[in-house]
């Protein structure tokens, strides 16, 4: 294996559920998972099996019915999750245990209530009882970015010497910068010696979460927990389609390679749109609604006589049907000729002009911009009843 490949694992069923209005039911999450396998991720978090018995059928039934699939299941860092967890997997030919338990000082303090020793034995003790159920054992150090570096040195190489093959050192709040988490990252992955492999879990609650994990891959993290539409708790996580992207599209200063099909983002985002109670932001990046559409004149202009001047990455790169031009007041009369054509007018100078006025003194007063009916209606008020233009 490539020493460049970044493993995606992706936590859409599990931490993305658990955000409000991103609840699935077992069909739900079966629909999401075979998309997600379509795409191509190589981890699949399917659900916290101790939380629910559904979230406990719902691993159940994806390790069942994707058996080439290595799925993940959540569990706390004791025995009862544990065993849940692995029961929970036992149909699956590529089980996970993803095991956690909070290491931050202030973790420890108010929600645990346990200090340091207590908090390292009782990680080493989950990671040895899940390493005797499966062979493929994760252990997060939950809140790593407050956490003091030498304990979470400490606590990562002793479950590591337990039998963890993943060690995943999750910005839990969002409270890390690129270069201070490069930093923390780099130093874990010279202590780890290779024995085993960094993953990174970033939260969004700065706006920072893909730039936090591309400065962790950049220091050495090879596997990145993501989600589709960047969904999770609070502000959401590292957004999937985004990190890939960045990977893709920058590859001459990110020389990274996923598994991960690009021509299927979109679609992956438009189901899950369709399952949960809300889609993305309309200039989310990748694949919000603008993402490759362009209203202002200039950038009409540019695009018309030059994809490139304004868009780096093609539409159907990422299964977008095709880039729009969004015809509304700040467009420019490039862009409205063309629209004039596409609806099948090829119209003189002098009607274009006409055709342009009457179409900005309406989108002047409009919060949107005009639909092609409407735009008929002008060119046909301009032209009356001129013979539209042929092919």
């Amino acid at each position: 294996m490539s020493a460049n490949r970044v493993y995606i694992f992706d936590t859409t069923l599990r931490d993305g559920e658990q955000s409000p209005g991103c609840s699935m039911t077992t069909p739900e999450k079966l629909r999401m998972a075979r998309k997600l396998v379509e795409l191509g991720v190589d981890i699949l978090e399917a659900g916290f099996p101790i939380a629910s018995e559904g979230d406990f059928e719902a691993v159940r039934r994806v390790a069942a019915e994707f058996p080439d699939m290595r799925v993940a299941a959540l569990a706390r860092a004791c025995r009862l999750d544990i065993e849940r967890a692995a029961k929970s997997l036992e149909g699956a030919k590529r089980p996970r245990i993803h095991t956690f338990i909070a290491t931050s000082d202030i973790h420890l303090k108010y929600k645990l209530h346990k200090t340091r020793e207590q908090v390292l034995e009782e990680a080493v003790k989950a990671v040895e009882l899940a390493r005797s159920y499966v062979d493929d054992v994760e252990f997060s150090a939950e809140d790593a970015t407050r956490t003091d570096p030498d304990y979470l040195e400490q606590v990562s190489l002793a479950c590591i010497d337990a039998g963890a093959t993943t060690i995943n050192l999750p910005d839990t709040v969002g409270y890390s910068i690129p270069s201070e988490h490069g930093a923390l990252i780099g130093r874990m992955v010279k202590a780890f010696q290779g024995r085993a492999i960094v993953s990174v879990h970033c939260h969004d609650d700065l706006g920072l979460a893909v730039a936090n994990s591309l400065a962790a891959v950049q220091a050495g993290a090879r596997q990145v927990e993501c989600t589709i539409n960047g969904i999770g708790e609070r502000a959401g996580n590292c957004s999937l389609e985004e990190i890939v992207m960045a990977m893709k599209v920058r590859h001459d200063v990110l020389p990274y390679e996923t598994a991960v099909n690009a021509r299927e983002l979109y679609p992956a985002s438009r189901l899950l749109s369709e399952l949960i109670t809300f889609g993305p932001q309309p200039n989310k990046a990748i694949v919000g609604e603008n993402a490759f559409a362009h209203e202002a004149g200039i950038h009409q202009d540019g695009y018309l006589k030059e994809r490139t001047t304004y868009e780096i990455m093609t539409p159907d790169e990422v299964g977008v049907p095709a880039s729009r031009l969004v015809l509304g007041k700040h467009s420019g009369r490039h862009a409205l000729n063309q629209r004039c054509v596409d609806l099948g007018y090829r119209l003189s100078k002098e009607d274009l002009n006409l055709v342009y006025e009457r179409f900005i003194a309406v989108a002047d007063n409009r919060k949107k911009g005009l639909n092609n009916d409407e735009i008929l209606a002008i060119i046909r008020q301009v032209v009356g009843a001129a013979q539209p233009a042929g092919d």
